[in-house]
């Protein structure tokens, strides 16, 4: 006979066991986005880039997470629409309506010049600027292209021009974060990467990675000067802070690049188990990806390190 004590004690632990089967199996389930445009159209989620749509107009994104999600698209000659979404699986259809409007169109053509010829690009930039004085993308868009031309004066007078119209800009803050730490002034650098963070609520991995790769090369310096306390303290923070970053990215194409920074910390830490987690993370994400049998032979390389 099975006593009221012991079917009471089951009636609890049953659907104790069966909501915990539940909770890990979605956290380990897949998840697919399919988002559908014009062909060619750039996509950017939560203001990260995550690439082109095929000549099907379509992008599939692979475990997002979260829930809600901005998504934006652009294409040459059309206008940039955004919208929100409430889950990171299913289909989303985003029509494009063609543009005229002649600032929208000089930015296009600005953003195609940048991968070519960055003289040009500023000067598209400007003018796409001079047709919309409030047009914070053009003021970004001049901002990087002459921060990357090595104009760093340039750069940071566009920053400064487009707070007279947007104060707030967690972007621009990013930009000017990563002109000072190419200038050296460190302190400013680090000052302008965490306003980004804080104006975007915590979420900007543009920054985040501009901090953890400061520290990285502090601990670098530190480690070649053979101060090992410094050295360790400033790989702490940057494996910290690209780790954020990585997770903010959530798959997206400059992740690749994160967790090959992030395991090569971990293995200067000689914490070789994150190391080897982070680079399977990796494998996961990108296995088809060039990278991918470098990646492995340093898995290898570690395990023969290990005790």
């Amino acid at each position: 006979m099975i006593s009221k004590g012991l079917i009471f004690k089951s009636t609890i632990l049953l659907p104790a066991a069966f909501f915990l089967c539940l909770q890990a199996f979605s956290q380990t389930r897949q998840t697919l986005l399919t988002i559908t445009t014009e062909p060619g159209s750039t996509v950017w989620i939560d203001d990260i880039r995550f690439g082109k749509t095929d000549s099907s107009g379509k992008i599939n994104i692979k475990n997002l997470g979260g829930t809600r999600h901005n998504i934006r698209v652009r294409a040459d000659g059309f206008k940039e629409i955004a919208k929100a979404v409430s889950s990171a699986q299913g289909e989303v259809n985003i029509p494009l309506i063609k543009t005229t409007d002649p600032a929208e169109l000089a930015f296009q053509e600005a953003e195609k010049l940048s991968l070519r010829d960055r003289e040009k690009a500023a000067e598209g930039y400007r003018k796409a600027i001079k047709l919309k004085p409030n047009y914070p993308a053009a003021y970004i868009g001049l901002a990087r292209v002459l921060s990357e031309s090595g104009d760093t004066d340039g750069a940071l007078k566009a920053i400064r021009d487009m707070r007279r119209i947007a104060p707030a800009n967690a972007e621009a803050s990013a930009i000017e974060g990563r002109v000072y730490k190419d200038m050296g002034e460190e302190a400013k650098a680090v000052a302008a990467f965490r306003r980004s963070i804080t104006q975007a609520r915590g979420f900007q991995p543009e920054a985040f990675t501009g901090l953890g790769l400061l520290y990285k090369e502090k601990a670098e310096a530190a480690g070649a000067a053979g101060s090992l306390d410094d050295e360790a303290a400033n790989y702490a923070e940057a494996a910290k802070d690209l780790s954020t970053g990585l997770k903010q990215l959530a798959g997206a194409p400059d992740a690749s690049v994160l967790y090959q920074l992030l395991g090569l910390i971990y293995e200067r830490q000689k914490k070789y188990d994150d190391a080897i987690r982070i680079y399977n993370e990796f494998l996961q994400r990108f296995p088809d990806s060039n990278e991918a049998p470098t990646v492995r032979s340093f898995i290898e390389q570690i395990k023969k390190q290990m005790p």
